[in-house]
Formats: C-alpha cells, structure tokens, sequence
C-alpha cells in the first residue's frame, strides 16, 4: 500500500447493503464495493464496511494558473486561480493527459502533497486569489474534500470554479450546486459508441448533469476536445452544437479544444487547427452566440466581440486575456450592450512588479523558451529560509527586450507553484530569479489544465507533442 492510501476519510453518497457491502452514489457506475476493495476510481475503497475516501487533501501541488486555462471565458477574464488537483479518476479516457495522478495506481507518493481545507483557503488568501479551481484529473472523486473547502472559500468572499468530464450522479450535483459558482464541463463526444470506448464511461449522465447545472442558474460553460480524426470531423462538430442550443441554451460559452497525442493514444498528431476552425463556424451558423477554440495560439477565434456593436471587447492569447472593450459591470465599453461576461466585485489584487531586482538575487537562475507548441511552464519556488523571502520572474521579448520583474512573496518554508505561459506573439520565454536560500524547478505545460510531474530537463518524447512521462504498455 502507498503512503496516501494509508488513512481513509468517511465518504458520503453511500448505501449499506448488507454483509458490509456498500454502494458507492457518487459516479453513475454505482459502485458494488466489498470490504477491503476499492471503486473503479481506486481513491474510494470499503473499510470495515464503511465508504471512505483515501483521497481526502491528498494533491498534486497547489498552482497558481490563469481563468482561461480551464476553459473559462466569460468570468472575470484574465483573473488569477488557485488550482487543485487530486488523485484518481471516476473515467479512464485513453488519451488522458494527466494519467500519472488520474489513474490512481501510477501515482507516485513523491507527487502526492496534504493540505487541508483551511490551508487551501488560506494559500488563495494569502497570494490575493480570489477563485480556486477544482480541476486536473476530475474533482468528481474528491466529492467530500472539494464541497467542504469550497464552502469555507465562500465564506471568505472566494469563488469556486469546478472543471470536469462530469460522470457523476444527480445527488451529487445537488451537493455541489449550493458551493460552486463556476462550472465548466468537458464533454468528451457526443457519440455514446465514443464514450463506451474511449472514456470507459457513458454519455447519457454527463449531459443530464450539465442540464441540472444549467437549470440552477450557475455560470456554465462547455467545451469538447477534438481529437485528430476520431472526433474533429464537421458531424462531431454539429452534434454539440445541437446539444447546447436545444438542450442549454445557445447564450452558453462553447469551447472546441485542441488533442494533443498522450497515454494510451500516442501514435497520432495534433488536431490540425483548419479542423477546428472550422468547427467553430458551423457552430456559430447553427446559432451559438459564443464560440472559442481552446489550446490554440495566433487565432481571433479565442477572442469576444460585442454581439451588438462588433466591438472588441476581450483579446486572449494562449492562457492570457485582456480586457481593452469590458466595463467593470461586464458590459460593452463602446454601446453598454451587456456582454455576458461576469466579474468579481471589487479589486482583484495583481503581482507588484518592479524594474530591477534587489542586490540579495542571483540574476535568472532558470529559465525556459517557448518552444514550438509548447508555450507555457509550471515554475516551482521553495523558500528554506525561516524568514519571508521574495521570487522574481520576468518575459523575454525578441531584439533581446523583456518585461519588469514579477514579484511572489513566500513566507517561511513554503513551496508554490505557478505558471508562466506566452502572452504576446513576439515572447521568447520566461526566466527566474530567487535569492540563495530559495531553489526553483520548471515544468513544461502541454496545453491547458495539464499537470506536469517531469522537471522541464529531462526533456520530451517527441519535442512539442508528447509530454513525459511516457506510458509504457504492460507486456502480456
């Protein structure tokens, strides 16, 4: 046994059926559990006849991103998050790009970390973020970690934001409605033949979910991953849209993502971006107000114009937004036409920046260039010092120009991870700076809500395509 499947935490959603079995009501699987055996998830397990979560605050590292890394656009756009993944996963999708923590048996304990509620709450507090994502492999199987730190985030004026495929059971939806404020939902196809086969899952209770959260009135919005000619064709393409006009409503934000090859579907290429171009036109012509492409840079197709006036109102750029046409109310700054967009009432606190850095730094200790499709990293800080000490980085621009300096305070012992991802066509890169008694590792990001558990120098498998680690098929 790992060290995180140690100690068990009382599950919810549960029935006793007798003998010491139980049934699980999370997930629509039901799961028919023994003493001593876990779900299909592997993170919920029989413990003397009593459900318990093995997951509970146990995570990847804590990681501050951008909003529109989880397919959130039209909520206070750019705003910083403080996303949390966890263990194990309630779907096993053969190209799951986040499979070293979503499937619970490759986890390894060096990538596991604890945190409990109260902790979570005061990392976003104490680096000014006012949403945490509830994201990566799926929060589904962290049902009772995520419902009770969300409700003690709300009660500190913090939003939750909850990025899922969304297999999971209408009681449990009904427990997470009253503490999540954001939903984003991944539906993988609209093919069930799609679903059986490549999710290990079923369509019929991701989409009956997303209407129940439709319903309740909760920011919503959808996005469908095309993978390279198995479901980025124009049909797949015309069966979401359908389903969002007719069965949500065509004013919810639509997002076609980019498939890059990974876990068990390596032997292909990315999805060509003619294909989801034109993904997004027939979506539009068939009546959605608001269509995105996702994990795709150099495109007009990520920004929002007023639906009125034609005015620009958001450019993004990979996992960077700007506001040049938004009023602080989330309407047109042109014709006051209301954009749909929500935002955070009061001032969302930005990093303070400086020119130069103090005497006490050694200049750019790391650093990394954006290369090919690979255009964001996770950067891991540690302070070992006792005493708060402060972190640098800054963006390189070509003609060897670049950006003041960022500045992240880390009180003593503490270790934080956040992204860094291009921002502008002519970036080149990112570099760190962090005084002697503080160390700091890079990770390479392939496209949006991946966690990277491989340091940025051990490489890739195939330069911007396939990140490592690498699944190795068991030989039979």
């Amino acid at each position: 046994m790992k060290k995180w499947q140690e100690e068990g935490y009382p599950a919810r959603l549960q029935d006793s059926l007798g003998d010491g079995v139980v049934r699980c009501r999370l997930s629509p699987r039901n799961c028919r559990i023994r003493p001593g055996q876990h779900g299909f998830c592997m993170v919920r397990a029989n413990r003397d006849g009593q459900l318990v979560s093995l997951n509970y605050g146990r995570s990847v590292h804590a990681t501050e991103e951008t909003i529109e890394t989880e397919a959130v656009f039209h909520y206070e756009p750019g705003a910083r998050i403080l996303s949390m993944g966890n263990i194990g996963c309630m779907l096993n999708c053969d190209y799951c790009h986040n499979w070293k923590t979503s499937q619970a048996r490759f986890v390894a304990d060096s990538d596991v970390f604890y945190y409990t509620p109260q902790e979570v709450v005061d990392i976003a507090v104490r680096h000014g973020i006012k949403v945490i994502s509830w994201t990566y492999n799926d929060p589904v199987v962290w049902h009772e970690f995520v419902t009770e730190t969300a409700a003690l985030a709300q009660a500190r004026g913090i939003v939750n934001l909850y990025k899922s495929a969304f297999f999971i059971s209408e009681k449990a939806v009904e427990e997470l409605i009253p503490v999540i404020d954001i939903f984003s939902v991944s539906i993988k196809s609209m093919d069930p033949k799609y679903y059986r086969k490549i999710t290990k899952g079923w369509i019929e209770p991701v989409l009956a979910a997303t209407e129940q959260v439709y319903r309740s009135g909760k920011h919503l919005e959808v996005s469908t991953l095309m993978v390279t000619d198995l479901s980025d064709g124009e049909d797949s393409a015309r069966d979401m849209a359908r389903f969002v006009g007719e069965r949500l409503g065509p004013e919810v934000p639509t997002h076609f993502v980019r498939f890059h090859p990974d876990y068990k579907m390596t032997n292909t290429t990315r999805t060509p971006v003619d294909r989801l171009e034109r993904a997004r036109e027939i979506a539009l012509d068939m009546g959605l107000d608001h269509v995105y492409l996702g994990n795709v840079y150099d495109t007009d197709s990520a920004n929002t114009w007023c639906r009125r006036c034609g005015e620009l109102q958001i450019t993004r750029y990979g996992l960077n937004a700007r506001r040049p046409g938004l009023t602080a109310e989330g309407t047109c700054a042109n014709c006051g036409t209301d954009a749909r967009i929500r935002r955070i009432p009061g001032a969302v606190p930005e990093r303070p920046t400086t020119p130069g850095l103090p005497s006490s730094i050694r200049h750019e200790t790391a650093g990394f260039d954006w290369q090919g499709d690979v255009r964001a990293v996770h950067i891991r800080v540690r302070n070992d010092a006792a005493e708060t000490r402060s972190v640098y980085h800054r963006r390189l621009v070509t003609d060897g120009a670049h950006t003041d300096w960022t500045r992240i305070d880390l009180r003593g012992g503490e270790s934080y991870r956040f992204i860094a991802a291009q921002s502008l066509p002519g970036e080149t890169g990112v570099v760190v700076a962090v005084p002697p008694d503080c160390t700091s590792s890079l990770h390479q990001v392939f496209d949006r809500a991946h966690f990277p558990t491989t340091d940025a120098d051990a490489g890739t498998v195939n330069a911007d395509v396939t990140p490592l680690p690498l699944y190795v098929r068991p030989i039979r």
